[in-house]
């Protein structure tokens, strides 16, 4: 069966099962061109629109590869030493604690161990959590009034610490902190530094922090399954249009096609189709395990209307590089071992398997994360691109 065939029709059966998707967008790519491109359903239940190729996501934490991005660059040019304090460049980051405990008056705090380096940011073990996937973090927000990272606030990551810098493994907010590392060195906002570095090089004509007009006639809506597995349109829920932060950690809005603009770029080495983004060196030591005896655990999700318990591939070990997951066993869907990957909130999903020079994304918009019908759509859809590659 062809590529084309059995994507259609596992696209197709997503929308159209039961429970189902509203509507979804999947692209693979190899290191020259998309060699997938599909769309089925509707960008919204509550109107007609169909989704197409070119609908616009909320992307978030698939934006976290390319802060990574961002910071690799500085690293090559000299301005930023990774091992340096981060407080040099983003000094607010110098003012957190360590979370001890909580009493009466609210959360219990100690100083560091140790100033938080830009590398423990990329590979989240600063010691940064979500409110979604962390309890000390839900009562932070549910009980003392910390703002949700949707508010894209200083204040909703400038948060304790769960642990010492550097001693354990915690999936949070450091990519944020991370993209105010690069708003330090440049003296520029992050959307901006995109755009000059990564996504005009790139051609990534459709992506940004704030949502331009075009972008606006194919915006998807998110919608929120519930737990008899319906779903509502969540109309109007968006991030900020002109945030306090450009959040480096999950502020982006997109396409699956500019995102497989990027992904190309990792696959050739750095290069992408309006010349160089990253030198070969940089990749190579970004698609490394940068973590020591950590490793990549089970996400809890502890607010269920946002994520489900979160893992991939159980039973197997999984690391973390300069601002990527990385398997390292080769993963059932047949993605080889070393690959790169990352997903986000509303059910974003891609991965860059570089051994052998392909990748994907797959677009949904859909809350809880791990979604029952857009995370197993997601996989089966890869493993239908390693089967037609023979």
């Amino acid at each position: 069966m062809s590529l084309q065939t059995a994507a259609d029709s596992i696209l197709q059966n997503t929308v159209t099962g039961s429970p189902r998707l509203p509507g979804v967008v999947a692209m693979a790519t190899n290191r020259e061109k998309n060699i997938y491109e599909g769309a089925a359903g509707v960008r919204a239940l509550d109107q007609d629109a169909a989704m197409t190729a070119d609908s616009v996501f909320a992307i978030f934490s698939t934006t976290k590869a390319i802060t990574g991005t961002a910071v690799l660059q500085l690293v090559e040019e000299g301005k930023l030493d990774l091992d340096a304090p981060a407080k040099n460049f983003a000094p607010e980051i110098g003012k957190l604690q360590v979370l001890t405990g909580f009493d009466a008056n609210g959360p219990t705090l100690r100083a560091p161990k140790r100033d938080i380096t830009t590398r423990m940011l990329l590979l989240h073990t600063a010691g940064f959590g979500y409110d979604f996937f962390n309890e000390n973090y839900r009562r932070l927000t549910q009980e003392f009034g910390v703002p949700t990272v949707v508010s894209s606030s200083m204040a909703s990551i400038s948060t304790p610490l769960l642990f010492d810098p550097g001693e354990d493994w915690e999936y949070g907010t450091s990519l944020d902190w991370a993209g105010l590392v690069v708003e330090g060195i440049t003296g520029k906002r992050l959307g901006e530094v995109f755009a000059d570095r990564i996504f005009g090089p790139l051609g990534m004509k459709d992506t940004a922090f704030t949502i331009t007009p075009s972008m606006r006639e194919r915006l998807t809506t998110i919608h929120q399954r519930g737990g008899d597995e319906s779903l509502t349109p969540l109309t109007g829920f968006e991030l900020p249009a002109d945030p306090e932060v450009h959040m480096g950690g999950g502020g982006l809005y997109g396409t699956a096609g500019d995102y497989c603009r990027f992904i190309r770029m990792w696959l050739n080495d750095g290069i992408g189709e309006g010349g160089r983004v990253l030198k070969p060196e940089t990749v190579l030591m970004a698609e490394k395990n940068g973590l020591d005896t950590q490793q990549v655990k089970m996400i809890p999700g502890v607010i269920p209307t946002l994520s489900n318990d979160a893992e991939f591939f159980p039973g197997q070990k999984k690391t973390w590089g300069l601002s990527f997951m990385i398997n390292e066993e080769k993963a059932p869907t047949g993605r080889a071992a070393g690959s790169l990957a990352w997903a986000g909130l509303a059910n974003t999903f891609f991965w860059i398997d570089r051994k052998n020079g392909v990748g994907g994304y797959w677009a949904t918009q859909i809350l809880p994360f791990i979604d029952p019908v857009s995370f197993p759509g997601y996989l089966a859809f890869e493993t239908a691109v390693y089967e037609s590659m023979g």
